[in-house]
C-alpha cells in the first residue's frame, strides 16, 4: 500500500518517480505567487500620485504689499499742490485718500497687490483717472497726472489778492504755540502759501522778537550761561548775568531780522518752512533736512537759502562787538553758522514728524486753483 502524501508515489524499491503532471491546486497557487512577484512594482507605481508637472514654479509665493505714489501736474508742467487723490478697488476692497504736497506728490503706502483706481480732482481743474495693476511687493509710480481746467465754472467766487491772502496766513501762524506755549510762527502748514511782502516779513519778525514767552526762553538761556560760567569775560553776580541777558536776547535780535526779514526781502526768499506732512517717511526725513540749506522763493521755486546761511554769519559777527575779547573769533562765527545750519535740519525733523501733533491751533488748508 502507499504510505505516501497525496500526490506522492513510492514504489516497492523506495524511489519517488517523477510524476507526469503537477496536482491542479499547487499549479494554481505557483502561478499566483508568480503574477504577485511581477506585478507588485506596477502597482506601487500606480498607487503612488506623482507631483504635477511645474510644482515647485507654481508653488504660491507668498504676498507682499506694495505702494504707489505719482504727481499731479497741470498742461504746463507745474506741479499742482492740495489735489485731492482717491484710490480705490473693487476686490479687495480699497478705499484710500490722499493730499498732493507742495512738489504735486502723492503717496498710498501698505497697499495689497491687484488693480486700482486713482480719481484726481482739484478746485478748477476737470476731474482725472488713472488705473493700473500693483504687484507683490512693488513700488508702482504712476505717469504724471495732468489735469485740465475746467471750461466752464458756474461759481463765482470774490478771490483775495496775493497780499491779503499773505496776511490772512500770517494770522494764523501768529496763533500756532507749541503745548499751546511756544510761539511756532516761521512754519506754514500750507503747501501753497502765498509768498510773503517784505512789510509782513518784517512784521512775522517783529512779533516773534517781542513775544514774552520768547523772552523769558532767551531770559532761562542767559541763566544756564550764568550757572556754566559761559562768557567768563561777563563776570558773575547780578551785572554778570544782566550782560549774558543782553547778549542773548540781541543775538536772538539780530539773527531774527538780518536771516528772517531783511535778507528774504532783498533776496526775494521766504523765511519759512512748509511742513510737507505726507509720502514716505524716508522721503519727508530727506525733505526736512535739504531745507536747512534750500527755501522757497517768492516765485514759488525751490533755491539755496542764502538767507538763513548769509545771516548767521552776520549775526556771527555783529555778536563781536559785544561779546568778551577773549570769546571773540572769526573760525568761532564760522563754526557756529555751521552748528546753526545743522540745529536748523534737526529743527525740521521735528517739525515734520513731531511738532506739527503738539502745535495748538494749527490750520487746515484747503489749495484752490490758482489761473
Amino acid at each position: 500500500m502507499n504510505s505516501g502524501r497525496p500526490g506522492s508515489f513510492k514504489n516497492l524499491s523506495g524511489r519517488n518517480p517523477q510524476p507526469s503532471v503537477f496536482a491542479p491546486s499547487a499549479m494554481l497557487r505557483l502561478s499566483a505567487c508568480l503574477l504577485l512577484f511581477f506585478a507588485y512594482p506596477t502597482l506601487a507605481k500606480s498607487q503612488q500620485s506623482p507631483d504635477p508637472p511645474g510644482t515647485d514654479a507654481t508653488r504660491e509665493q507668498p504676498i507682499r504689499p506694495g505702494t504707489i505714489s505719482g504727481s499731479v501736474v497741470d498742461r504746463t508742467g507745474a506741479v499742482i499742490a492740495g489735489a485731492h487723490v482717491k484710490l480705490t478697488r473693487e476686490e479687495p476692497p480699497l478705499n484710500q485718500e490722499a493730499i498732493s504736497d507742495s512738489d504735486g506728490q502723492f503717496y498710498f503706502g501698505g497697499i495689497a497687490p491687484g488693480a486700482f483706481e486713482l480719481t484726481i480732482t482739484s478746485p478748477g481743474f476737470t476731474k482725472q483717472t488713472s488705473s493700473g495693476t500693483l504687484h507683490s511687493g512693488e513700488d508702482c509710480v504712476v505717469p504724471p497726472v495732468e489735469m485740465t481746467v475746467s471750461e466752464a465754472v458756474s461759481e463765482v467766487k470774490v478771490s483775495l489778492t496775493p497780499v491779503e491772502e499773505a496776511e490772512a496766513e500770517i494770522k494764523d501762524e501768529e496763533k500756532q504755540r507749541v503745548l499751546g506755549v511756544i510761539p511756532n510762527f516761521y512754519v506754514t502748514y500750507n503747501p501753497a502759501a502765498a509768498p510773503l511782502h517784505a512789510r509782513q516779513k518784517f512784521e512775522l519778525a517783529w512779533k516773534l522778537t517781542v513775544d514774552p514767552v520768547n523772552f523769558g526762553l532767551t531770559a532761562a538761556i542767559a541763566g544756564i550761561q550764568q550757572g556754566a560760567n559761559s562768557f567768563s569775560g561777563y563776570g558773575q553776580g547780578a551785572q554778570g548775568y544782566g550782560k549774558r541777558l543782553g547778549a542773548a536776547y540781541a543775538d536772538s535780535i539780530t539773527s531774527t531780522f538780518i536771516g528772517g526779514a531783511i535778507l528774504p526781502s532783498l533776496l526775494k526768499q521766504d523765511p519759512r518752512y512748509f511742513y510737507k506732512g505726507s509720502g514716505s517717511r524716508h522721503r519727508r526725513f530727506f525733505y526736512a533736512v535739504a531745507n536747512a540749506v534750500i527755501c522757497k522763493g517768492d516765485n514759488g521755486h525751490w533755491q539755496a537759502n542764502y538767507s538763513a546761511v548769509l545771516g548767521s554769519l552776520a549775526a556771527g559777527g555783529i555778536s563781536n562787538l559785544y561779546y568778551p575779547a577773549t570769546d571773540r573769533d572769526a573760525t568761532v562765527t564760522f563754526e557756529n553758522t555751521l552748528i546753526a545750519i545743522g540745529s536748523t535740519a534737526a529743527s525740521n525733523v521735528l517739525q515734520e514728524f513731531v511738532i506739527r501733533k503738539l502745535t495748538h491751533n494749527a490750520p487746515t488748508y484747503t489749495a484752490v486753483a490758482k489761473p
